[in-house]
Formats: structure tokens, C-alpha cells, sequence
């Protein structure tokens, strides 16, 4: 129902716009899919968190970690359930689990974020902005400024964590930062099936050359 929904809206902006070719009317079905099939799998997730009792903390675990996933990108799940399974487990499974966890010792909570902190910068360097087929990034400048501001909020995310006494609030912002940069490495895209747009796009420009 949501896919035709999209289709339909689409259908709509196409009649509205009609030098809007086949190839731009894809990504224009793409983009209209993630904005309305964010928009209820986000509105459950926030009930979800409430039933369990962890409602500020699944809204600060989404909240927190935007401007980081926002800027590094990262792989999409090909259907709405998955995509809702998957966010779910990722926002309301690091509620629960920074509600539970405590580190043995503000040492080892250190040097687990200085751990996370270096696969951070190296997957950053690596990866960043993680794009995908259907919403590419392919612009130079757009990518650098993405990169920059991944590194930018990596870094904030995990000074906060190192420093707020708050330990909940610490530990959303550990687990969460750590799964936002596994969701950009080549190992997510593959378990995913997912492919790098800017790659696919890079491969097409040398064979034309």
C-alpha cells in the first residue's frame, strides 16, 4: 500500500513536471518512499520505546545520532518491514542495552571509545558519505563536506560519551555511534546487498573513458 502510495505521488510530480525524465523519476520514487515510509516506522519505533518503558531513551538514541548518520549515510533495507525490524533493533535494542550496561571501569569505557573512536576515522576516511545506487552523492564538493562534518560529529559523539556523567546517556551514544559506523563499511553493504552508488558511478565513468 505505502509503494503505491509513492507511485502514486510520484505519478502526481511527473504531471506537474513534465521534463522530469524516466532515470530523475526513479530517484524521485525513492526519495518520496524513504520520506513516507520514515515517517510511520519512526512513529511505532517511539510507541515501542514507550511500551518498554524506554521512551526519552529511544528518542535520544534517534535524536543524537541524526546529525552522524545524516553525514556518513549508510546502507537502506530493500522493504519496509526489514527497514522497520532493523530500526527498531538498532534505536530501542541501544535504549535497552545502555539502560542495562554498565562498564566494569571508567578505564575500560575509555579505551573502548578510543577503540571506537580510531574504526570511526579509519571507516569515515574509508566510506564516507556512504551513499547508494538510487540516492547517489556524486559531487565532489557535497561528498567533502559530508566527510567533514562525519568526522566532525564522530568525534563530538564520542567526547560527550567520555565525559557526561550520565551514564545512559554515555552508553547511547557508544553503541550508537558504533553501529551508525558499521552501517557505512563495505561488510554492511554486502550483508545487505547494498552497492555505493558513487562506486557504480565511478566504474560507468571509466568505462566510458
Amino acid at each position: 500500500m505505502i509503494d503505491k502510495f509513492c507511485e502514486y505521488l510520484t505519478k502526481k510530480i511527473r504531471q506537474e513536471m513534465p521534463n522530469i525524465d524516466d532515470e530523475q523519476a526513479e530517484v524521485i520514487l525513492y526519495g518520496v518512499q524513504l520520506i513516507v515510509g520514515e515517517i510511520p516506522k519512526i512513529f511505532l519505533m517511539f510507541i515501542l520505546g514507550f511500551l518498554l518503558g524506554l521512551w526519552w531513551q529511544t528518542l535520544l538514541a534517534f535524536f543524537v545520532l541524526l546529525p552522524y548518520k545524516v553525514a556518513s549515510g549508510g546502507f537502506h533495507l530493500k522493504t519496509h518491514i526489514g527497514c522497520f525490524l532493523c530500526t527498531n533493533i538498532v534505536y530501542c535494542g541501544n535504549a535497552l542495552l545502555s539502560t542495562i550496561f554498565t562498564f566494569p571501569s571508567d578505564l575500560i569505557k575509555y579505551t573502548v571509545i578510543g577503540i571506537i573512536y580510531i574504526f570511526g576515522i579509519i571507516m569515515v576516511s574509508i566510506y564516507a558519505p556512504a551513499d547508494t545506487v538510487n540516492l547517489p552523492i556524486l559531487t565532489k564538493k557535497e561528498r567533502k563536506t559530508k566527510k567533514i562534518l562525519s568526522y566532525i560529529f564522530l568525534t563530538i559523539n564520542l567526547l560527550v560519551a567520555a565525559f557526561i556523567p550520565n551514564s545512559v546517556i554515555s552508553n547511547l551514544l557508544i553503541f550508537g555511534t558504533l553501529v551508525q559506523t558499521f552501517s557505512i563499511t563495505k561488510l554492511a553493504y554486502i550483508i545487505t546487498k547494498n552497492e555505493s552508488g558513487y562506486e557504480l558511478y565511478k566504474k560507468e565513468q571509466e568505462q566510458i573513458a
